[in-house]
């Protein structure tokens, strides 16, 4: 039997209840990623002058700053590199991994372009801490690989998510982008989040041997694209 007026009256109205319920909670989710200017300032270095500009969400892990160069919105994507925090490579020097190499080759790239962002997140450890990241070393110093070391300790092979990230692109004016990285998730996560790349650029530092096992196991494990492994 067809429904009676009254009956696709309120059919009709649930729809539209349950859509709109749909569109609130879409909405609040937007809100709670949106990323909050904090502050911006020049920032002179070895690589070029930048703006400095720096971020924040609501959630505990969302703060991030971003050195911007030349016109986002021009008629070339601008070059862009999202690294993830690592105080050990980036800041200590450690071989143990190419997250300086990957850091200075990516300013200097940014540096030369036309236009472009390097990203810097706090995800120490691919998003397990550095404290985690410790235990990690010394699991690692017994044997065991990067992913292996994650996985013992109850984490993700890689726990980083770049929802964030891609929100403060999009606030930059950043949509469509070249991206500097061999990771095929961060491009696929990116991609997924309303940021376009139209170009993936590998970053991909001299290969030590220091750290030539942790780089065949991200290629081996984790499906980065890398060359010469």
């Amino acid at each position: 039997m067809p429904p009676t007026p009254s009956q696709r009256a309120s059919l009709l109205y649930w729809n539209i209840l349950m859509a709109r319920k749909s569109s609130i909670k879409r909405s609040k989710r937007i809100a709670k990623k949106s990323p909050r200017l904090v502050a911006h300032a020049e920032l002179p270095t070895r690589f070029g002058r930048f703006t400095i500009y720096g971020f924040t969400g609501r959630g505990p892990k969302d703060e991030a700053v971003a050195l911007v160069r030349g016109n986002l919105r021009g008629r070339i994507a601008p070059l862009v590199r999202v690294h993830s925090q690592c105080l050990t490579g980036d800041v200590l020097t450690s071989l143990r991994c190419d997250c300086r190499a990957q850091l200075e080759l990516s300013l200097k790239k940014i540096g030369q372009a036309p236009a472009g962002i390097l990203l810097y997140l706090p995800q120490e450890g691919r998003g397990i801490g550095l404290m985690n990241k410790l235990r990690a070393y010394q699991l690692q110093d017994g044997g065991m690989d990067t992913v292996e070391a994650n996985v013992s300790l109850g984490f993700a092979a890689d726990a980083r998510e770049y929802d964030f990230p891609a929100q403060i692109l999009k606030k930059l004016g950043a949509r469509r982008i070249r991206l500097l990285s061999n990771n095929p998730d961060k491009v696929q996560q990116l991609e997924s989040a309303g940021v376009r790349v139209v170009e993936r650029v590998p970053c991909q530092p001299r290969i030590s041997r220091i750290s030539r096992k942790y780089l065949q196991t991200k290629k081996r494990k984790m499906g980065h694209l890398l060359q010469g492994l």
